[in-house]
């Protein structure tokens, strides 16, 4: 019955904006306009209609409406874009269907450096409610960000690092309040200058308890809890930054300080600790004389930690300490062609330390050169470029000799050549319509964790050994020994085909992707568990604890090893925002990945197709919308995998806005889940422990000035 009504809902949201007269298109409060924004991400500043790539762009009212405790839950409604959802307290994007060290996750434009590219319940240690916009790339983004952005790019934008003069203060004061975990968030974000300087502070504070849940968390459990053990988040963080600006030039530096405690769903009594000291400058050379036209040069250091403990003990702590720094220049016109050109480097020192740590300590060096092209040509926009890139693993080696294990593990430094290149056109058919067209055909180098893997991942749930060794079985008995040969890089051809219209009372976007992926790394299972420390079968498993009746004695975390197959991705996005009248306006979103191992069946974790419809009415200082989302079952599984079934999510919110003198201030009242739907994210690892959260009531004031 629940399923039926949020079903006619939608539907009725449907046939009610395709019967509403259109009007000239009015920009609404909670919208942005898509001819003026920005791709920061873009050192040729383009604005998402003059990118060959999707692209797409949350600011403003928009950015405020869809905040959320984790990045993930933040972009939950950008078409191409879902979550890993490790349950309320973490969540990584998930792009096309591609995540983890495939997805670059930056903040300003440099990698986050934390460890959520290793692990599903490892945070982002970016903080949404501060930043000024979100911008997501759709598949690969690999000429500037390297070979890790072979799925996309989500780059968080604030003003740390100041970029314009101004006299007198901004900024924002934002409070709200969730009853579904008596959650409470605060944030501020002020800017303030005098001549050539300016100045920068933002702050927050995230308190919750745990998140109730529409149904038990277990997906087998009958009449049990409705809370969400162990999902309760405490965290806090700063950042300040100055900068000197002039007509030509522009020194900014910043400092950014992130605390955040939270514990992990499905493992009672065990919770992460996370810290992280972050360091950005930038220095710009403008209007420049002689061929060079400008020169910039991003830096940034982190310091990032993060331990997981049980009880009063720490289990394992994860590091990651990392430099990074991209120098390019902007040359003088070439027969009709602008670009860049420049330099990338990154280091970083990263170690799992502790009785639980599955990969050893890894340092990594990259350096890279790049450069990227564009030249209109009549109606026809191209965009050109290609990247080399030189990446290095240096293992340490005690990892293994502490496991004693003959003949003894050892593995020298792994060498690669990562090349990226793209062709794109943008061609204007007339002032409305617009195509556009990408190839892009990336590299990427395996992970260090993808290699070296040997040992438990909790996160996971299960027990990794990476693609650097094998499996044998020597007389029945199963040992994990090393390859000697090294993993191929992941090589990617994508094609990405959109039509964008653009009109005075609607806009809408439509892309088609086909990415073939030759050597993609991926977790096989391998019908074998660890037991005692020993590999042993399923099968034997299961009739040792029938046996011995004590199953706390023996783990049993399944093994999984890491694999390569070529896979094939296709899917689609859409977008729709139509301005029915002055005041009612239709948004429509859908998107669907298809991906398949040409040897093994499905790729796993991929998320099922989505369709989500919203109406807009807007009158004097008032806003209101209702939207639902549905989310269709997943059947196309790979091994060990189950299906996940199919659900509808409704919510509803208010805005009104006041001006107060110099003041513009927002208050809301926002629901979701507002038929209390058993919902389950099936790219989450968790999916059969943690169910989306129930009805929730949320309230809240912005006020910027």
């Amino acid at each position: 019955m629940r399923k039926n009504r949020t079903t006619l809902a939608l539907a009725m949201l449907t046939v009610f904006g395709t019967h509403v007269q259109a009007a000239e298109k009015g920009i609404q409060k909670d919208e942005n306009d898509v001819e003026t924004l920005l791709i920061t991400a873009s050192p040729l500043k383009r604005t998402v209609l003059e990118s060959s790539t999707p692209v797409t762009i949350i600011s403003g009212e928009e950015l405020d409406q869809n905040q959320a405790a984790t990045l993930g839950d933040t972009l939950k409604n950008v078409p191409g874009v879902h979550s890993s959802y490790f349950g309320p307290v973490a969540s990584s994007p998930i792009i096309r269907g591609l995540d983890g060290p495939r997805i670059k996750v930056v903040q300003n434009g440099l990698n986050a450096s934390d460890a959520s590219r290793v692990g599903p319940d490892h945070q982002v240690a970016t903080e949404t409610s501060t930043a000024s916009q979100i911008e997501v790339l759709r598949g690969p983004a690999t000429l500037l960000y390297g070979s890790g952005a072979i799925g996309g790019v989500v780059n968080v934008v604030d003003n740390r690092l100041p970029s314009q003069k101004q006299e007198g203060i901004s900024g924002e004061v934002f409070g709200q309040y969730d009853n579904v975990a008596d959650a409470k968030t605060f944030s501020t974000d002020l800017n303030a200058g005098s001549g050539n300087f300016a100045w920068h502070i933002d702050a927050y504070d995230r308190s919750t308890g745990d998140y109730k849940i529409p149904v038990p968390a277990n997906i087998d459990e009958k009449g049990g809890s409705t809370t969400l053990r162990n999902s309760a988040i405490d965290a806090n963080g700063y950042s300040l930054g100055g900068g000197w600006l002039t007509d030509d030039t522009r020194v900014a530096l910043s400092y950014g300080r992130m605390d955040s405690a939270y514990g992990l769903p499905g493992e009672d009594g065990v919770f992460i600790k996370l810290k992280q000291d972050r360091y950005q400058g930038v220095v710009d050379w403008n209007n420049l004389d002689g061929f060079i036209q400008s020169v910039h040069w991003q830096n940034a250091y982190t310091d990032y930690q993060h331990s997981e403990i049980e009880g009063a003990e720490v289990g394992t702590t994860f590091k990651n300490e990392s430099i990074e720094s991209r120098l390019w220049a902007e040359h003088a016109l070439i027969d009709g062609w602008k670009g860049i050109m420049g330099v990338h480097f990154n280091k970083t020192d990263f170690q799992a330390i502790g009785e639980e740590a599955f990969t050893p300590p890894t340092k990594t060096d990259s350096f890279a050169l790049f450069v990227m092209e564009e030249r209109k040509i009549g109606v026809l926009l191209w965009q050109l470029g290609s990247r080399v890139e030189q990446l290095t693993h240096k293992v340490d080696n005690t990892f293994f000799a502490e496991l004693e294990q003959q003949p003894p593990i050892f593995f020298d430094n792994k060498d690669y050549t990562a090349m990226s290149a793209s062709a794109g056109v943008v061609w204007n058919l007339d002032t409305n319509n617009s195509i556009a067209f990408n190839y892009a055909y990336s590299q990427r180098a395996p992970s260090a964790s993808e290699i070296f893997a040997y040992g438990p991942h909790i996160g996971s749930g299960t027990y990794e050994i990476g693609g650097g060794f094998k499996i044998v079985n020597e007389n029945g008995e199963y040992n994990v020994v090393q390859t000697g040969n090294d993993m191929d890089k992941e090589q990617s051809n994508n094609i990405d085909l959109t039509y964008r219209y653009n009109a005075d009372s609607w806009n809408a976007s439509f892309s088609l992707f086909h990415n073939q992926v030759d050597n993609y790394i991926f977790e096989q299972f391998t019908d074998l568990v660890v037991s005692d420390g020993a590999l042993i079968t399923q099968q034997a498993f299961d009739d040792y604890v029938v046996v011995t009746d004590e199953p706390e004695e023996a783990d049993g975390l399944p093994v999984v090893i890491f694999s390569q197959q070529d896979a094939k991705l296709i899917g689609f996005e859409a977008q729709l925002d139509w301005h029915l009248t002055d005041e009612w306006r239709w948004e429509m979103f859908t998107d669907y990945t298809r991906a398949k191992l040409n040897e093994e069946g499905n790729v796993p974790r991929i998320p099922p197709m989505r369709v989500g419809s919203s109406l807009h009415y807007e009158y004097g200082n008032w806003h209101a919308e209702v939207e639902v989302t549905r989310n269709s079952q997943q059947d196309k599984i790979a091994a060990n995998e189950t299906k996940t079934d199919g659900y509808t999510m409704l919510a509803a919110s208010t805005n009104y806005y006041l001006d107060l003198d110099n003041i513009d201030m927002t208050l809301y009242l926002k629901g979701e889940n507002l038929t209390n739907e058993e919902g389950r994210i099936h790219s989450s690892y968790l999916k059969d422990e943690a169910p989306l959260s129930g009805r929730s009531f949320s309230i809240g004031l912005r006020a910027r000035f």
